[in-house]
Parts: C-alpha cells; sequence; structure tokens
C-alpha cells in the first residue's frame, strides 16, 4: 500500500497521441494528384487515400467530385515516428496559434524533402504538405462509440496549454 506523501500518476490523465494526419492538396486530379499519392506513400509506407472536392471553383478550375487531395492516417508507433521528423522539418519550432482548445494541432512543411531521410526523386519533384494531430487521453473511446455513447467530463478534455506542455516535454520542441 502506498503511504499519502508518493504522488501518484492516474494512467487516466495521461496524454497520448491519437493519430497524426499527412494531408496534400494539389488542386488538381490527374499527373499533380498521382506524383502526390507516390510521395505520400513513399513517406508514410501506407495505402493512400484521396479526397474529392466539396464544391465547384470555376476560377480555379475545380469541379464538385473531383479527386484534388490525398492524405493518410497514421497511428500508435508509425505517428510518433513520422511526427518527430516533421517537427525536425520545422527545426523543432511551432507557434502557440498553432494549437487549438482541445489540444490539437497543425503544421505545414513547404517541401516534402525537408522531412530527414527523404530522398529528392526528380519525377516527382517538390510538394508541401500540412500534418494535423490529434491528441487523446485514455477513455476518449467513450465519446464516439456506437453503443452506450456518453460524455466526456470537461476536467478529462485536453487544454492548449497542457498540450504544449507535453509536446515541448516529449519531442523538445520549443513554442513561441
Amino acid at each position: 500500500m502506498k503511504s499519502v506523501n508518493e504522488s501518484v500518476v492516474n494512467p487516466m490523465r495521461e496524454i497520448q497521441i491519437e493519430k497524426v494526419i499527412i494531408n496534400m492538396s494539389v488542386g488538381k486530379s490527374g499527373e499533380p494528384l498521382e506524383r502526390a499519392k507516390k510521395v505520400l506513400a513513399q513517406l508514410s509506407n501506407q495505402k493512400v487515400c484521396t479526397r474529392q472536392a466539396k464544391n465547384t471553383i470555376k476560377d480555379f478550375g475545380i469541379r464538385k467530385g473531383e479527386p484534388i487531395a490525398c492524405l493518410v492516417t497514421l497511428r500508435k508507433d508509425n505517428a510518433i515516428d513520422f511526427l518527430k521528423k516533421a517537427l525536425e522539418a520545422i527545426e523543432n519550432k511551432l507557434n502557440t496559434s498553432r494549437f487549438d482548445e482541445f489540444g490539437n494541432f497543425s503544421f505545414g512543411i513547404k517541401e516534402h524533402i525537408d522531412i530527414p531521410g527523404t530522398k529528392y526523386v526528380p519525377e516527382l519533384g517538390i510538394i508541401g504538405m500540412d500534418v494535423i494531430v490529434t491528441l487523446k487521453r485514455r477513455g476518449y473511446r467513450v465519446k464516439r462509440k456506437k453503443i452506450r455513447k456518453s460524455n466526456v467530463g470537461s476536467n478529462h478534455l485536453i487544454s492548449k496549454k497542457e498540450a504544449i506542455d507535453f509536446i515541448q516535454k516529449n519531442f523538445g520542441t520549443s513554442i513561441t
């Protein structure tokens, strides 16, 4: 039995990375989208999903339903490994405006070749991407499940400050 003076860490309060989404929006279907899919598959070693345009934008030549972007969702160890590389690509610096009120954050990488371990392939070119990171605590599944869904208390939600502390401590990122 533990004494009162020992600090007990509640495992339900521990913050974890739920998923990392890598999104490449090229704005056109065809050859540019295929090159982006190859780059994304090379970076993640996973199957790439395409996303369609939600609206028609005549000025840009985009039709509703036309595939214009691709993305990959990484979870568990793959997500942590890629996030470490992606943060190195932006020199481990993030702005506080990148974090939302629920502790999630996102940032952009202008050139995929900035990610360590990525080689330049002239046929594919250079493509930028968005990286979206979703944080969670144990027990969030209760909020999303189909049967016996329930609310999560406000004290169990991740705040912006907690997310910033988590990223600084675990990834050595400087927040400005």
